[in-house]
């Protein structure tokens, strides 16, 4: 039995993906929901979120087996296998699988390889690459018993990200209130759609091959990629803009959302705090966020010896109940019970 895998994914950069991560994870520990947080974004933003720089820098400089995404896909680049996921222990019941700035080397090697995943013949290591970062993955969740993943990438649509989505159980897309957003949404339907097929066919392929009978044991992920939903970036007053500026775009997202993601008919109009495939709204929490990233803290976990008093003694309050909402209404999507 396999681990569920969530991604938070958009092409679109700005739109709080790390951030949701971050504090779900938290959230879900919480909630005592065994965590497996994994940082695949080359700029490995998730893991300065979890993490100090000097132990960054100590956890980089000491290029161990299966101490960062990249040193556990490391061997397959030259003859090798996959190495053992060594996890962080960041609190009870939450890890972390860091990331690393050397990923992104791994994109060519995954270029390469996925023409040849469609060979006839002899073709498991392409496979094998093309599947690396789920089956990291699920060793990692399975050495931890945990619930599930949560998982962080870059904002494109390359072959890390192709390759990331193809062992991705369920797909959570943040968006913002802006027409990048929405052009951003546009693009990612398709994708997801395509890179979906493109496997199907691989698979496809592999169960009738020589391959496959040679290694039997071979487990590859089925490629689900299944939409949870969205969130929607709350807006802010950007110079002097006026927020009806904002509606505009905000309120075009449930149609764009069935048209380009789902393919379903648009049907009647609806805007997102009526729609029910907005998981909710990402809001800014303003100088909470500064504070928590200061204390290497959730801000919902911010305390008034770390300065949340006065009115941030309620926004911090505001937050828990905001992020505990969120983690239900996911939970509840994906069909795990809190």
């Amino acid at each position: 039995m396999t681990i569920p895998i969530i991604t938070f994914f958009n092409s679109r950069s700005g739109v709080g993906k790390t951030s949701l991560v971050y504090h779900l994870a938290w959230m879900y520990a919480r909630l005592r929901k065994r965590i497996v947080a994994v940082d695949l974004d080359p700029q490995a933003n998730l893991t300065a979120a979890f993490l100090e720089e000097d132990s960054i820098e100590s956890l980089w400089n000491d290029r161990r087996e299966g101490t960062t995404i990249y040193h556990c896909l490391k061997p397959l680049v030259g003859a090798g296998d996959i190495d053992e996921p060594q996890l962080l222990n960041i609190a009870t019941d939450l890890f972390l699988l860091p990331g690393d700035v050397e990923l992104s080397s791994f994109e060519e090697t995954l270029s390469a390889e996925w023409p040849a995943s469609t060979g006839d013949d002899n073709f498991h290591r392409s496979m094998r690459i093309q599947s690396a970062f789920w089956c990291v993955m699920q060793k990692a969740a399975a050495k931890v018993q945990a619930d599930f993943v949560l998982v962080d990438v870059g904002p494109n649509l390359g072959a890390i990200n192709r390759s990331v989505l193809i062992g991705t159980d369920h797909v959570v897309i943040p968006l913002g209130a802006d027409l990048f957003s929405l052009l951003a949404l546009k693009n990612l339907g398709p994708s997801l759609r395509t890179w979906r097929r493109f496997w199907e066919e691989r698979l496809n392929n592999w169960k009738g091959s020589a391959s496959a009978r040679d290694y039997p044991g071979f487990e590859l992920p089925q490629g689900r990629m299944q939409p949870a939903g969205y969130l929607r970036q709350q807006h802010g007053i950007r110079l002097e803009r006026p927020v009806r500026a904002n509606d505009k775009w905000v309120n075009r997202i449930p149609a764009v959302y069935r048209e380009f993601v789902l393919e379903e008919p648009v049907g009647e109009t609806l805007i997102p705090s009526s729609d029910p495939y907005c998981l909710g709204t990402i809001k800014h929490y303003r100088s909470l966020v500064p504070l928590g990233q200061e204390h290497r803290k959730p801000i919902f976990d911010l305390s008034t010896a770390d300065g949340a008093i006065g009115s941030h003694a309620g926004a911090v309050r505001g937050a828990m109940q905001d992020f505990k909402q969120l983690a239900a209404t996911i939970a509840d999507r994906i069909g795990v019970i809190l």
